[in-house]
C-alpha cells in the first residue's frame, strides 16, 4: 500500500474556497441557488437574511430576491427546513431524498428534558406522522399545527412541559426537527408576521436508504470541506463521535474514502473522497486571488472548515469565535483566513457596514474591502457605506 498523500493546509483551504464559490462567484448560467447551496452542503438559516447573503455573495450579480425566488417561487430549487445539527437550513429541493435519508440515520444524543417529559419511541412516531398528515397540502401556523397534532394524537402531545425562550412549549414541539429530517415538515411563506409550515415540495420522493445516504453525505462533506477527520464531521453533523468513527472506518474499508496527511497537523488521520487527491500546487497564488471576502453569520465555510486554529489564526481565535464556536460573528477573510469581524446596520435602503480588521490593511486591501462592501449592499438591495472601526456589538447581535 502506498503512503498517504501529504498536503499543506494552505492547499487544502485554497481548494475548499474554490469549491465553495468563494474564490470566484458562480457566473450566471453556471450555477443557480440550488447548485450553490448544494456545494455549500446547506446554508444555515436561523437568520434568513444571513443565509440569503451567504448564497448571494457566491453568485455573480445575484441579490436576495434571487434567493427568495428560489425558496418561494413557483418552481422552487431551495427549501427551508431543519438540516445538520437540527438547525434551520436552506437545502436543495433536488437533494432532499439524500438529506432526509442521511439526517434521519444520525443517532440522537441524550435528551435534555426531564424523564417525565420525554416522549417514548411510539409517541415520537405518532407525532411525526401526525405532523406530516396535517401539513399535506396545507400551510399552517405553529398554533394551527399544534391543534392538528393534538387532535390526531391526544392531549398528552399538547402538555406544556418544554422550557422555551419566552415560556413553556407543548411536548410535541420537541420533535419538530425530527419531522424536518424525515421530510414531513418545512417552512412555507410567512402569513403576515406569522411563520407557517408545510410538506416539502419533494414529499412524494422517499428518503434514500440510510446506509447509502450516510456514505454519500460523508463523501459530499469531504469533497466540500476535506481533508477532514471523523470527529470534525461529527461536529458538523452533531453526531456521536464513535458513530462517525465507525462510518469512516466502513467507508475506508470499502475504498470509498482515502487517507491523506495534512502537513503540520499531528492529530488523527484526515480523509478525502477516494481519488480526490489533487490540490493546488501554488495555493498562495489562489488565495491571493480570493483576496478580501465578507461572510455573514453562520456561513457554511467557517462552520465546517477545520482545524479552527488555522482558519482563525492568532487574535482571530479570540475575537471571531464565541467560546470556540464558529458562526456567531460575521467575519472578514483575507486570503482564506479570518482577519477581522464586521457588522451591518440597515436604515431604509442605507446599509452601514462596520469592519474591524485585526491588523492594518494595505491600500490594495482597503480597495478590495470597499468592493466587498459594495457587493454586500447589492445583495441586500441597498446602498452600502463602509466604516472601518471597532465592532461594539456582541456575538449574534
Amino acid at each position: 500500500m502506498s503512503a498517504p498523500v501529504t498536503v499543506t493546509w494552505s492547499a487544502a483551504n485554497a481548494r475548499r474556497m474554490g469549491r465553495q464559490f468563494l474564490r470566484t462567484p458562480a457566473k450566471p448560467g453556471e450555477a443557480g441557488p440550488g447548485e450553490v447551496v448544494g456545494a455549500m452542503l446547506g446554508a444555515q438559516a436561523q437568520v434568513s437574511s444571513a443565509a440569503e447573503l451567504s448564497v448571494g455573495l457566491r453568485m455573480d450579480g445575484a441579490t436576495r430576491q434571487d434567493v427568495r425566488e428560489a425558496l418561494w417561487g413557483e418552481e422552487p430549487s431551495l427549501v427551508k427546513t431543519y438540516g445538520p445539527r437540527g438547525t434551520i437550513h436552506f437545502l436543495p429541493v433536488a437533494e432532499l431524498p439524500l438529506w432526509t435519508g442521511a439526517l434521519s440515520a444520525i443517532p440522537g444524543g441524550p435528551s435534555p428534558f426531564k424523564a417525565a417529559d420525554r416522549l417514548t419511541e411510539s409517541r415520537t412516531e405518532q407525532i411525526v406522522s401526525a405532523i406530516g398528515d396535517a401539513l399535506d397540502g396545507a400551510r399552517l401556523t405553529i398554533d394551527e399545527l399544534g391543534d392538528e397534532v393534538v387532535a390526531r394524537t391526544g392531549p398528552w402531545a399538547g402538555d406544556l412541559v418544554l422550557p422555551a425562550f419566552q415560556g413553556v412549549w407543548p411536548r410535541w414541539r420537541s420533535v419538530m426537527h425530527l419531522a424536518g429530517h424525515r421530510g414531513m415538515l418545512c417552512f412555507a411563506p410567512n402569513r403576515g408576521r406569522k411563520v407557517t409550515y408545510t410538506r416539502p415540495p419533494a414529499a412524494g420522493e422517499p428518503p434514500l436508504d440510510a446506509e447509502v445516504a450516510t456514505g454519500r453525505l460523508v463523501r459530499r462533506f469531504l469533497y466540500a470541506y476535506g481533508p477532514a477527520t471523523p470527529r470534525q464531521y461529527a461536529k458538523w453533523a452533531a453526531a456521536p463521535g464513535a458513530w462517525a468513527d465507525a462510518v469512516f472506518a466502513s467507508l475506508a474499508s470499502s475504498g470509498d474514502i482515502e487517507e491523506v496527511r495534512v502537513e503540520g497537523e499531528p492529530g488523527p488521520s484526515s480523509w478525502v473522497t477516494a481519488g480526490d487527491t489533487e490540490f493546488p500546487e501554488h495555493p498562495e497564488e489562489l488565495e491571493s486571488v480570493a483576496g478580501v471576502r465578507l461572510l455573514p453569520y453562520f456561513d457554511a465555510y467557517v462552520i465546517a472548515s477545520h482545524p479552527r486554529g488555522r482558519l482563525f489564526p492568532g487574535r482571530a481565535y479570540e475575537r471571531a469565535l464565541a467560546g470556540g464556536q464558529a458562526g456567531n460573528f460575521p467575519v472578514l477573510l483575507i486570503d482564506g483566513v479570518v482577519a477581522g469581524v464586521w457588522h451591518q446596520r440597515r436604515s431604509g435602503r442605507r446599509v452601514t457596514v462596520t469592519v474591524e480588521p485585526l491588523a492594518p490593511l494595505t491600500a490594495a486591501r482597503q480597495r478590495d474591502l470597499a468592493g466587498q462592501v459594495e457587493r454586500v449592499g447589492e445583495v441586500l438591495e441597498g446602498r452600502a457605506e463602509l466604516v472601518v472601526g471597532a465592532v461594539r456589538v456582541g456575538a449574534h447581535a
